[in-house]
């Protein structure tokens, strides 16, 4: 557990503050998570405002489930669990299904440097940002969070080609708009 907690109170304590929903324990895990987990949202969001709502609606779930929580397991991983799955439905409700030819994606593969190494954090989330969403969760899902093409397939409802297909695409435009900036 990563929050500092008064010297009388344990992981079990606070968990068990937060079930009983008492605001000083929900306020102290809401502001010890808050920036960690905005960055997962951030990944995940066309801008701003839609990482904060799934930031928010993440939180809820959260707060909703701490009695699940596994004393034992990190916090912070669970809760980072969440924030991901939260962003897979976000995503689901606002995108379609597009099925690509992987083929086509083969074509898109290069072996040039990586953009990405050369730029700051910043500039990433911003160029990840202005991914299709299709693209940005797959992106996100593969890179980022280490999931097999197979289980990203089964996330989105799409094939384990579309998955590699959209990789590929996606780095390619990652590189694209990063080099233009």
């Amino acid at each position: 557990m990563d929050i500092a907690l008064p010297f009388d109170k344990s992981e079990s304590d606070f968990i068990k503050a937060c079930v009983r929903r008492e605001s000083w324990a929900q306020k102290l895990l809401y502001e010890e998570y808050y920036g960690r987990m905005m960055g997962v949202c951030l990944r995940y969001s066309n801008d701003g405002n839609d990482a904060l709502d799934i930031l928010h609606e993440g939180f809820i779930k959260v707060f909703k489930n701490i009695g699940k929580y596994k004393s034992g397991t990190t916090l912070s991983a669970w809760i980072h669990r969440i924030m991901v799955n939260t962003a897979i439905d976000y995503y689901r409700k606002k995108v379609r299904r597009r099925v690509e030819n992987i083929d086509v994606a083969y074509d898109l593969a290069t072996s040039d440097p990586d953009a990405i190494s050369r730029c700051g954090e910043k500039e990433i989330i911003e160029a990840i940002q202005q991914l299709p969403p299709t693209y940005r969760a797959v992106f996100n899902l593969y890179v980022i969070e280490g999931y097999p093409h197979k289980e990203i397939g089964e996330l989105l409802g799409i094939t384990e080609s579309t998955s590699r297909s959209n990789l590929v695409k996606a780095r390619a435009k990652l590189k694209q708009i990063l080099k233009s900036a």
